[in-house]
């Protein structure tokens, strides 16, 4: 009796363990696999700015983070620099962040020199928001040019130690009562500007990665 219903049993868990395994399979196909996709990540990837970053300075509320993310995939950024010295880092879970955080590539920091040292080694104007004698509206900066825009914490503002390292300042011209925007909104305020600029100059007809950088990105983006 066990030589007959063994071997009957056995194929049985061999089939289930196979549908399982392709079940897995089917999961794991990069979305890319169909040409519609592929040629949506081509067409988001072209337009994707190498040289316009935005600097996260210890914001702490997870849902601010999540809302930036969200339109710097909006207006095409690649990159985003997290830096975090003062403040616990936000924890941005899937519901919170939405897909955004999947399509944002982000580099963590913890010293201010040496990050504000490597984005001027690459080319980076460094800009940050305040109100100090130096700031200057954000519609007469040259958006343009490679620029990393330093966004501070919620209730603090860019530290000192990023003021000194930063002089440079933007502000966000306002007609009302209240002289400050959630930092979120004034990041999608000056992304917005920066894409208006970039527009007007023909930056998102071109691709600014190379060709093999591109080949790269789409490869890393179809297995996501």
């Amino acid at each position: 009796m066990n030589d007959e219903t063994t071997p009957a049993s056995g194929v049985r868990k061999k089939e289930r363990t196979r549908v399982r395994r392709t079940r897995s399979a089917v999961k794991r196909i990069p979305e890319c696999r169909t040409e519609d996709r592929k040629t949506r990540v081509r067409q988001v990837l072209e337009r994707r700015q190498k040289d316009l970053r935005l600097v996260l300075a210890n914001i702490h509320d997870p849902h601010n983070v999540s809302a930036i993310l969200r339109s710097c995939d909006a207006f095409g950024i690649n990159e985003v620099d997290l830096f975090y010295t003062d403040t616990a880092f936000p924890n941005l879970g899937a519901k919170s962040s939405a897909s955004a955080r999947k399509w944002v590539a982000r580099r963590r920091h913890t010293d201010a020199q040496t990050m504000v040292a490597d984005l001027r080694a690459r080319g980076f104007q460094l800009l940050s928001t305040g109100f100090s004698e130096r700031a200057r509206p954000l519609t007469r900066w040259d958006l343009t040019r490679p620029t990393a825009i330093v966004l501070g914490n919620e209730h603090r503002g860019v530290s000192s130690e990023l003021e000194a390292l930063v002089p440079d300042q933007i502000f966000i011209p306002m007609m009302g009562m209240v002289q400050s925007l959630n930092v979120s909104v004034a990041a999608a305020v000056i992304l917005y500007e920066a894409f208006r600029q970039r527009e007007a100059a023909g930056m998102y007809a071109v691709p600014s990665f190379s060709a093999a950088e591109l080949e790269a990105l789409e490869r890393d983006w179809c297995a996501r």
